[in-house]
Order: C-alpha cells, then sequence, then structure tokens
C-alpha cells in the first residue's frame, strides 16, 4: 500500500490493500465462515451459533473467548497466525481496492472496501455522529494491537451529488422510514455516471472473486479492482468527498487511538471501510434497543408513576405502530419482558428541564436516546450505562426474549431520522452512543486487512 501523506488534501484517501480471505476449499462454506459485525452478535446464544457454524467462524477473532481479555487476545494472534500457517486465509496476490455487493429482495447496496487515510473530527473529512465508551474502545485497541489487523469493516455513506454533506437523502423522511425505497432503481445509476460509481458499474460486469448467501437471506459478491487506471478514477472522485460514519465509531476511535501510537508513514495511519453512496444506495436507519438486565419491568413502570403518560397495547406489531405514532410528536418508549408491552410519553417538561442538559441544540435535547440516558437511566431507574446492567440488542424481537427469559425490561426506541443525524453531525454534536443502527451493514469474514501486508 502506498505510504503517501494521508491527509495533504480536505477529502477522502481510498487505498488498495492486499486483502486477506477464506481459501474456500478449506472451509465448509463462506456463509458458514461469516458474521454480522462484533457489537451485533447477540451473546450468549448467537456466539455459540457462530461458533458451532464452522470451526473456523470468524468470530473467533472478533469475540474469542478465554478467561481475561489479555488471554482472549493473545488466543486472536495465535488463531489468526494457525489458520494463516494451514492455509484457511491466505493473502490475495496483489493490492486492489473491492467492490462489494449485499442484496436481499428489493435491496441492493454497493460500495468499495479499502484502506481509508485516518484524520481526525478535526479535519472535517469523516463525521462521527455518536459518543464511544473508553473502555470499548481500548478493548478493540488491544484486540488490534495483538493481531496487526483490520477484521470489520467501519460502514461509511458519502453522498456522489458533490454536496458538502457525507450522507442523506436531501428530503423529508417520515419518521422511522426505512431508506431503501426505489433501490434498485438508484442502484442502475443516473444516466452518465462517472468516478467511482462508474467503476464499480465496469467492475460488477466481471465474475466475481466470490459469490455467497448467508442465513440472513442476504447475498454477498466481492470483486477485485486492481487496474490502476481505474484505481485513480474512483481516488480521484472520492478526494473531494466528506463520510458519515453510519456504523462502526468504537472502531474508528480505535484506528485514531492505534494511530498516535504509530505516528508516520505506515499501515497503522489507514483503517478498513467500505463506503457507500447514498445518493445510489440509501441506507435503512433503524433503532438500537436496550435490555436492563437487573430491573424487572414492574419497578420500572413504578419509578414512572407521574413523570410518565403510561398505557398497555396489545401484541408487538401494534406496540410498534403505537411507538411511532407517538415519537411523532415527543419522546416515548416502549417497555417489555413481562409479556406485555407498556407505552410510555409525554415526560413530565419540569423533569425533562431538569435532567437534560439545555447547552447542546434542540435537535439533541429531544433524541429519545438523550431523554432515555439523562433522564430515565441517570435520574429515575439510575442504573450504570455498564455492560453488567445494559445490553444494547438491534433486532427488537431478541430483545424482547431475552427480557422475558431473564426477568429484566426491555426498552424498544423508536429509529432516528436520517437528517437528524447528518445535521447534528455537521454541527460536530455527537449523539449518545448506540443511537442508531444504519444498515444493511457489511458481513464479517469476507475480506480482512493484515498490517503487517501493508
Amino acid at each position: 500500500m502506498s505510504k503517501r501523506g494521508q491527509q495533504a488534501d480536505a477529502g477522502l484517501h481510498l487505498l488498495p490493500f492486499r486483502g486477506l480471505r477464506y481459501v474456500p476449499e478449506r472451509v465448509g462454506s463462506l456463509a458458514a465462515v461469516t458474521s454480522p459485525p462484533y457489537d451485533v452478535v447477540v451473546r450468549p446464544d448467537g456466539l455459540l451459533h457462530l461458533e458451532s457454524a464452522d470451526p473456523h467462524n470468524i468470530v473467533r477473532l472478533i469475540l474469542p473467548q478465554a478467561a481475561t481479555p489479555a488471554a482472549r487476545n493473545e488466543q486472536a494472534a495465535t488463531t489468526l497466525s494457525h489458520w494463516l500457517a494451514d492455509g484457511i486465509l491466505a493473502p490475495d496476490p496483489e493490492p486492489a481496492l473491492y467492490v462489494y455487493e449485499q442484496r436481499k429482495g428489493e435491496l441492493l447496496q454497493r460500495g468499495l472496501i479499502g484502506a481509508l487515510a485516518l484524520s481526525g473530527p478535526e479535519h472535517g473529512v469523516v463525521l462521527p455522529h455518536e459518543a464511544v465508551m473508553p473502555d470499548i474502545v481500548e478493548d478493540r485497541a488491544a484486540l488490534m494491537r495483538a493481531t496487526a489487523a483490520n477484521f470489520e469493516p467501519l460502514l461509511l455513506t458519502y453522498r456522489s451529488d458533490g454536496s458538502a454533506t457525507g450522507t442523506g437523502r436531501g428530503r423529508e423522511d417520515s419518521p422511522g422510514r426505512e431508506m431503501n425505497e426505489g433501490c434498485e432503481t438508484h442502484a442502475a445509476g443516473p444516466t452518465g455516471a462517472a468516478g467511482a460509481a462508474a467503476v464499480i458499474e465496469r467492475t460488477i460486469a466481471r465474475p466475481p472473486l466470490l459469490a455467497t448467501t448467508t442465513e440472513d437471506g442476504f447475498s454477498h459478491r466481492l470483486w477485485s479492482l486492481t487496474d490502476p487506471a481505474e484505481i485513480a478514477e474512483a481516488q480521484s472522485d472520492l478526494a473531494h468527498r466528506q463520510a458519515l460514519i453510519a456504523d462502526g465509531h468504537h472502531r474508528w476511535a480505535t484506528y485514531l487511538r492505534l494511530r498516535t501510537e504509530h505516528p508516520g508513514p505506515g499501515p497503522w495511519g489507514y483503517g478498513l471501510v467500505l463506503l457507500i453512496d447514498t445518493v445510489r444506495h440509501p441506507l435503512q436507519v433503524r433503532a438500537i434497543h436496550r435490555l436492563l438486565h437487573r430491573v424487572p419491568v414492574a419497578e420500572a413502570l413504578a419509578a414512572l408513576e407521574g413523570l410518565f403518560r403510561i398505557r398497555e397495547v396489545d401484541g408487538l406489531s401494534r406496540a410498534l405502530d403505537a411507538l411511532a405514532e407517538a415519537a411523532a410528536t415527543g419522546n416515548a418508549f416502549l417497555l417489555a419482558g413481562d409479556g406485555g408491552f407498556h407505552l410510555i410519553d409525554r415526560p413530565d417538561e419540569e423533569l425533562l428541564a431538569r435532567t437534560v442538559p439545555q447547552d447542546p441544540p434542540s435537535a439533541w435535547r429531544t433524541l429519545d436516546a438523550t431523554v432515555l440516558h439523562h433522564t430515565l437511566l441517570d435520574e429515575v431507574w439510575r442504573i450504570p450505562d455498564a455492560p453488567e446492567h445494559i445490553a444494547y440488542i438491534h433486532a427488537t424481537d431478541a430483545a424482547v426474549e431475552q427480557a422475558e427469559r431473564r426477568g429484566g425490561t426491555a426498552v424498544l426506541m423508536h429509529p432516528v431520522r436520517e437528517e437528524v443525524v447528518l445535521e447534528l453531525a455537521r454541527q460536530g454534536v455527537t449523539m449518545p452512543r448506540k443511537s442508531t443502527s444504519f444498515g444493511p451493514k457489511p458481513a464479517t469474514g469476507l475480506v480482512l486487512r493484515s498490517l503487517s501486508l501493508d
């Protein structure tokens, strides 16, 4: 990989790298060795399912299991070394950018995977929108130090229409609306596509490096892009763009930390990313739910008496519809875990004024995630935001099922509108962590980056 100046210009500098990939003949199937991103894996059930799917599933690298953090990281490094020695994983012969496609029904997403030159938020090139937890950043950093590898591409979005934004549709979407409508039309691309879009369209006409379908119904295809002229064409286009971090804030913070530990030119100045043009491939925006391990629903509701309006709703589908309706006019949440669904909305205004910081902009103060963390968790329920107290779960049914099984409370959230995310990111205002879930997320395990190869 070229060691040229990492931020000579204000824009995205995406460089080719020698991808590390599974050797198909050495594994049961490519689908069986993939995983969702590390923070989407539901533990312990999902972890055990992935580990049993194939002895070489990537989860053994991204979420190694051992008695201590140091032992886990050592185990991941040892596993990676053994898989390389045994030919389970092998590097591609030459540096490449990778065109990656995900498809499920009418949903189609394509983008470029490469090694992105790292820059902090002060440069305004890559815009974060969520806060991070230092302990998680340190956990990911320790894993990357031990393995000298980027196992999972971050999901970044940009716009190809020449605007200064990193993402967004440029139009109003109703709250919670999944932004994949008309994706086939967008995927076909505007007439006369140029730059990265044109490179992607030409590449997908060739045979892919790999094709597989994962158990979630998504088909995945990957192409290698090695022609210097085509790489330069894509790079030239991206060099004028900003990006928004759609998924992977903790990994991005990890990249930046490790870059400061390894100053100067070199592989630590870059991080593995997937760049998606949301003009052509709009993403879905979904909520991330909370599971309160040690708080039964009855206890959570009792503490809310007189502070929120509380209503019972029958059935998950009806409850989510009621949540969407309530969230259109104010803060609203669903509590579940006792076999029922409890809609809480219309919070006491004095309570909000007393608990929500007033310095940030209104768009931040009125976020459901802001009210949840500052008002409910900190003030009403007094629950620390720590793994032993709170789990973050993407799937609604999984959050409800785990709460019912463990006697805890699932706090179901409504999605934040994409334009709110973008506007706050532009202002340099970070949302509470795990406020949004952009997707579809790239499958982990299709292409890895070894820093020792760059």
